[in-house]
């Protein structure tokens, strides 16, 4: 092992054994990324990890140091640790970090298990055991992440327990269990099926009254902690170890008698077996996870000593993902674990007719189990009391398919430890998880390979490889799903003159997709997706519908809101019932995505809605964005243009507290933003003002290539109004992207024709638009080399703001005057406008005008100022924009703060800074989409410095 993480928290990066990385909270980043190996951790995950809810002002900036401290240290070891866009990742090998070592080696266990070779499967669980060192993640901070993290480790360890001790004792060997057993319900002595084991094990080893002492002190902790009694699990084992003592009858496990009714006399003694094994789908593919999980939730073998719960086991999805088929597959492959027999029931939760009604599933299960028709009573109560009767003690397996809810499914569940219940749905089954003790399993879309597989099933592996990307293209249009994906093949099956690529090319067309995936009227997509639509409440409906108003995949609950035109309590109810019926997935709080079938399926339902209805819901998330922008904006840029909505403030703006949380909100909403924009059916009124409310965000977020696209989208909206003010604004966007993106001519041209717009129109409105021009226009001047002609179009557009009395506009236009007189040589003007500007402002929150002016006036610091004043000025911008984080002004402030250092000949200072300086533009090119000059230059001086020949690292 290189990581350990089952105990304290420990690295070997040499032959020198195992060492504690260094800080707390560097060892839970460390474990953390350890834990998810081969996947992103987000800074938010991270932040979570160390403080909870309450992260402190540099948390970034901590995680950021406590990453590269890691990436140091993990640089003699097989592991790399990467930087995304969001978090970090760590890759490297499975098998050398324990916690993940042990998740292989127990199932490895189960397999073998599964196959018969117990001996195996006990070697492969004593060596995950041998792993522990103690309490997992031992000294790690204290926090709800890392005891949720530890929760799970303690369960899997103590399942690991549970099925290495029931192998031990169906070999005869329960008394070698003991000692960890015993310790075991030390940790844990509430969870009663780890107390029934080590009493079956002192059972088997000849010691009763120890039993007996194990059971009376876990009945004492469950009356006393929790008010409980005995569960059926250490009732059964109780039986057990009294029957060895003649003072019981046969254990609980075996099938009870039951008492004669009058009307049963005649019943045959040996109870019947049934075997109602559903028709096993021949085209199943993969799903081995989830199979080994039903395995390991339902009992690896006889004995069922190492079974998860005694609760039913809940397999829900979404429609057409396939759950009928995995739990039929399984119980193909699982029945002969239950000698007592095998139930089955169609309960039809969706049909238009109903579903099936208890009362008769259970007259159906009891004739199943040899009840003739007259010993069957006529009230559902007294059909369920015989059925728990009849099922008690017995190793039965019971499926339900396709459950409408919790209370249809209560009484089909068998009685006692010794059965198990595998129940489907589609609908919301989470009564039977906080009442029955289920266990959960939620069924997701098949892997790419997987869904390519199920494929070649129908149309042959010649014909899939004949169209390799056509292939994947097909799966990627059917979502992954199972029933859209063999609709899809049957349609190629039965036309073998068609390529893949032709059905393809009919599927790319969004408005006749659910129709194409309709398997002639019997079988469809949208057939699936309507029974699930009539079970809905009203404002879930609805919110299904006016969401195909939104152009993104993912949504949050203010903008259901600004669309169901509720408060966001309506929403979030709302967005939860569509979850719970799979029609959406949560992918964090208050967020939630769709699949494309299902955004296509609502896109159908509003279709029959009237066009002004239509454009009332696109009118109402222009609204709500056009709002929300404005307000992330301000932590950008507070002299931002007044662009508020036509139809009045959202209700509810997002938790955004500084500019890192407005770029990482705007990041996420940015795609539906910019679709909106472009959309034809967006009033062009509004689509111009999100355009330009959204361009310090897209500055912010280095995203220069996406803000050019956007602005110019917006500009031929403006020109649609008819509005030279917003002409001139969006012109004036256009000039900002493009000479963000070093294309200075182009910049020119488009800041000279904003001042044309500008000068055209007269009010306020439009002395604004021309001051922002007017200063776009000198900066890009400067940056051309025309000196002279900035000068004067700077002092013009400062000229214009203190005439207009706009303090906004003045801040814009003393900021732009100072970066003029700084590239005209003009230090002391230069630092004395970018000061005037910051001075305008409030102190906090920190802007980018803020992190402008600052940078100015470092960089105009005249040769004579002393090195202590000097750094003072640079580390305060540093700091500045660490705190803000923004990527592009922090990588030319590290760049400017080398050059300073140069200059003073503090040449051993100056590699580093530069070095994080080409860090940041590298990662800003990444997100702005174009190749920066800064970059080059400064791998050339990076070169340089180390003696090398100039390469692109």
């Amino acid at each position: 092992m290189r990581i350990r993480l089952l105990g304290p928290v420990e690295l070997r990066v040499g032959a020198d054994g195992f060492a504690s990385v260094a800080g707390a909270q560097r060892r839970a980043v460390l474990a953390l990324l350890a834990l998810r190996l081969g996947h992103l951790v987000t800074v938010d995950q991270l932040c979570e990890l160390l403080w909870d809810e309450q992260p402190p002002p540099s948390a970034r900036a901590a995680v950021q140091g406590h990453v590269a401290a890691l990436r140091k240290v993990l640089a003699c070891t097989p592991f790399e640790l990467h930087t995304r866009d969001s978090g970090y990742l760590l890759t490297g090998p499975a098998d050398e970090v324990d916690a993940l070592r042990f998740e292989e080696l127990t199932g490895a266990a189960d397999r073998l298990a599964g196959g018969g070779d117990g001996r195996a499967a006990v070697a492969r669980l004593e060596e995950a055991l041998r792993l522990w060192r103690g309490e997992a993640l031992a000294d790690l901070p204290d926090t709800p992440l890392r005891s949720a993290a530890v929760d799970r480790l303690q369960q899997s360890r103590t399942a690991a327990l549970l099925r290495w001790a029931g192998l031990r004792l169906g070999q005869g060997a329960g008394a070698s269990a003991v000692p960890l057993l015993e310790q075991g319900v030390r940790t844990d002595g509430l969870r009663e099926e780890l107390v029934a084991l080590l009493m079956r094990c002192l059972r088997q080893a000849g010691r009763p009254a120890e039993a007996l002492t194990a059971y009376h002190q876990a009945r004492v902790r469950l009356a006393e902690e929790l008010g409980l009694n005995p569960g059926p699990a250490l009732r059964a084992a109780l039986a057990e170890v009294l029957a060895d003592d003649r003072t019981v009858e046969p254990p609980l496990l075996a099938p009870p008698a039951a008492e004669p009714a009058p009307q049963a006399a005649a019943e045959p003694q040996a109870p019947r077996v049934p075997r109602q094994l559903p028709r096993r789908h021949p085209d199943f593919v993969g799903r081995a996870g989830e199979l080994a999980r039903l395995d390991r939730a339902c009992g690896p073998g006889p004995g069922w000593v190492g079974r998860v719960s005694d609760g039913p086991v809940l397999v829900v999805g979404p429609a057409g993902v396939g759950k009928s088929a995995l739990v039929t597959a399984w119980a193909h492959r699982a029945a002969d674990r239950f000698p007592d027999g095998v139930l089955h029931a169609e309960l039809h939760g969706l049909a238009p007719d109903g579903p099936a009604r208890p009362e008769a599933v259970l007259a159906g299960f009891l004739r199943a189990l040899g009840v003739p028709e007259d010993g069957i009573p006529a009230e559902r109560a007294a059909r369920a009391a015989l059925y728990r009767e009849r099922t008690g003690g017995r190793r039965l397996l019971v499926l339900l398919d396709d459950a409408a809810d919790a209370d249809q499914v209560a009484d089909l569940l068998p009685a006692g430890p010794a059965g198990t219940a595998v129940v489907t749905g589609r609908g919301s089954l989470e009564g039977l998880v906080a009442l029955e003790g289920a266990t959960l399993l939620s069924l997701a879309a098949l892997p790419e390979d997987d869904a390519l597989d199920l494929l070649e099933r129908t149309l042959t592996p010649a014909r899939l490889r004949a169209e390799p990307e056509a292939a994947a293209r097909l799966a990627g249009l059917c979502d992954h799903l199972p029933l859209a994906l063999r609709i899809a093949a049957s349609r190629l099956a039965a036309r073998p003159d068609w390529t893949i690529a032709e059905l393809v090319a009919e599927l790319a067309d969004e408005r006749t997709r659910l129709a194409v995936l309709d398997a002639d009227g019997t079988l469809s997509v949208a057939g699936r997706l309507r029974l699930t639509h009539r079970r809905l409440s009203g404002p879930a409906a609805e919110l299904l519908t006016v969401l195909a108003a939104h152009p993104g995949r993912e949504v949050d609950t203010a903008a259901s809101a600004a669309l169901l035109g509720s408060d966001t309590a309506t929403a979030h109810r709302a967005l939860g019932e569509l979850t719970s019926h799979h029609l959406l997935t949560g992918t964090s709080p208050g967020r939630h995505v769709r699949t494309d079938l299902v955004r296509l399926y609502g896109t159908g339902l509003l279709a029959e809605r009237p066009e002004r209805h239509r454009r009332l819901l696109r009118e109402r998330l222009a609204d709500h964005y056009l709002t929300v922008l404005r307000h992330c904006g301000s932590f950008l840029d507070p002299g931002q243009e007044d662009t508020a909505p036509p139809g009045g403030p959202a209700q509810t703006l997002p938790a955004v507290a500084d500019i890192r949380t407005a770029l990482d909100w705007f990041d996420t909403e940015e795609p539906a933003i910019s679709a909106l924009v472009a959309s034809p059916g967006t009033d062009p009124a509004r689509a111009w003002r999100l355009a330009l409310t959204c361009g310090s965000l897209y500055y912010g977020a280095s995203r220069f290539t996406d803000w050019l696209a956007c602005a110019r989208l917006g500009q031929a909206a403006a020109e649609r109004c008819g509005d030279p003010v917003a002409v001139a604004l969006l012109l004036n966007c256009r000039a900002q992207a493009l000479v963000a993106l070093e294309r200075r001519q182009e910049s020119a041209e488009a800041a000279r024709r904003a001042v044309a717009a500008a000068e055209s129109a007269t009010g306020p409105a439009a002395a604004s638009a021309h001051v922002r021009a007017l200063a776009t226009l000198a900066l890009v001047t400067a940056m051309l080399g025309h000196s002279a002609e900035a000068e004067r179009l700077a002092a013009s557009a400062t000229a214009l703001a203190l005439e207009s009395g706009d303090r906004r506009r003045l801040v814009d236009a003393k900021v732009h005057q100072g970066s003029v007189s700084l590239s005209t040589g003009d230090r002391e003007g230069a630092q004395r406008r970018s000061r005037e500007a910051r001075e305008l402002l409030p102190a906090t929150p920190v802007t980018q005008v803020h992190l402008w002016s600052l940078l100015t006036e470092a960089q105009a610091l005249p040769p004579t100022v002393r090195d202590d004043a000097a750094d003072l000025a640079w580390h305060r911008l540093l700091a500045a924009c660490e705190e803000a984080g923004l990527l592009y002004v922090h990588a030319l402030a590290e760049q400017s703060y080398a050059a300073h250092l140069l200059a003073r000949g503090r040449e051993p200072e100056v590699r580093a800074r530069l070095r994080s300086a080409l860090d940041r533009f590298r990662s800003h090119e990444r997100r702005a989409g174009y190749r920066s000059g800064f970059t080059t230059g400064l791998e050339e001086s990076l070169d340089l410095r180390s003696g090398r020949r100039p390469t692109d690292d």
